[in-house]
């Protein structure tokens, strides 16, 4: 399991001095549910801090190394999930995908790595990076394995008011004829992807068609500017959900003193979260609290609002 699913009596720190000494008294539903069908848990897996990263190495206690070389990434922020299953250590394991981060570290190591679509698999116990982004899923060494495992996380959940679960099962869904199926090709897809990547890509598509299926070329014209909306929004939620560590309420107290009456509580908070947080935490943070702060709200969050409801609208 990924470092940021709540798992009852065991250390969950996100990779991050903030928690490191936390463990929690409740498990994630995801992990709930694996638990109540015999799963056996083998760990807990490195990840780039608070899930903010895409090589696993802002994490506090040092980056995973990828099984196929370790001079290489395994990618992140879940990257341990991905080297776990890589190595062969797992026969699976659930990470979390907020901008990426079940999908790219799979593509680094070699996986199936799904994301689920948002609502399927409950949120609840794991701790937040961007709530109305983050979404946990599994990452195994096939289809069907992921297959598996989804059927088995995504269920409906009442203490996640946005999970709804899956309508059908993944693994029938296997099975499926593409007879008759419409499936787009992005154009903007390609900008900026190197030539084996695209051949890659047509090469897959001639296969679906072979399968039956029927590709067309499709556009979505603000897709370029998809990573410009996410970064604005994305942050502002993380500065949002993680304001609560202060070392009084959540996350651990600063190390020149344990009683906020001893400093002013300005300069307390201040240590505590200069001590606890790491470089990359902090930049997102900074960046999430300047888009949200008077005079850039306007500007920067709710135009990005905008163009996050054109680009669904666009997508579907």
């Amino acid at each position: 399991l990924k470092d940021n699913l709540a798992t009852d009596g065991i250390p969950t720190t996100c990779c991050s001095a903030m928690l490191e000494t936390y463990v929690p008294i409740y498990d994630a539903t995801a992990w709930k549910l694996l638990k109540e069908q015999n799963a056996v848990l083998l760990g807990k897996a490195n990840m780039d801090e608070f899930a903010m990263g895409s090589t696993c190495e802002t994490s506090f206690f040092g980056g995973a190394l990828n099984p196929y070389g370790e001079n290489r990434v395994p990618g992140g922020s879940s990257g341990g999930s991905a080297a776990a299953v890589a190595a062969g250590l797992a026969a699976y394991s659930l990470g979390t995908d907020t901008g990426g981060s079940i999908r790219q570290p799979a593509s680094f190591c070699g996986l199936v790595g799904l994301k689920p679509t948002y609502g399927a698999v409950s949120r609840y116990g794991l701790i937040a990076h961007a709530s109305s982004f983050d979404q946990i899923g599994p990452m195994a060494s096939s289809a069907m394995d992921a297959a598996v495992v989804l059927d088995a996380i995504a269920k409906p959940d009442p203490r996640d008011p946005t999970c709804r679960g899956i309508l059908s099962s993944a693994v029938e869904g296997l099975g499926a004829s593409l007879r008759g199926k419409r499936i787009g090709i992005l154009r903007e897809g390609f900008q900026g992807s190197r030539k084996e990547i695209r051949e890659a890509v047509l090469k897959t598509a001639g296969v679906l068609e072979e399968l039956g299926a029927r590709t067309e070329e499709c556009s979505v014209p603000l897709l370029p500017e998809g990573l410009q909306i996410y970064y604005v929004l994305a942050c502002a939620e993380a500065s949002s959900n993680l304001g609560r560590y202060d070392g009084i309420r959540y996350g651990r107290a600063p190390a020149t003193g344990s009683n906020a009456g001893d400093h002013g509580w300005r300069e307390y908070i201040l240590k505590a979260r200069n001590e606890g947080f790491g470089r990359e935490v902090k930049r997102r943070i900074l960046l999430g609290t300047f888009v949200l702060s008077s005079g850039y709200y306007d500007a920067f969050y709710k135009k990005a609002q905008a163009l996050r409801r054109e680009l669904t609208r666009q997508l579907r």
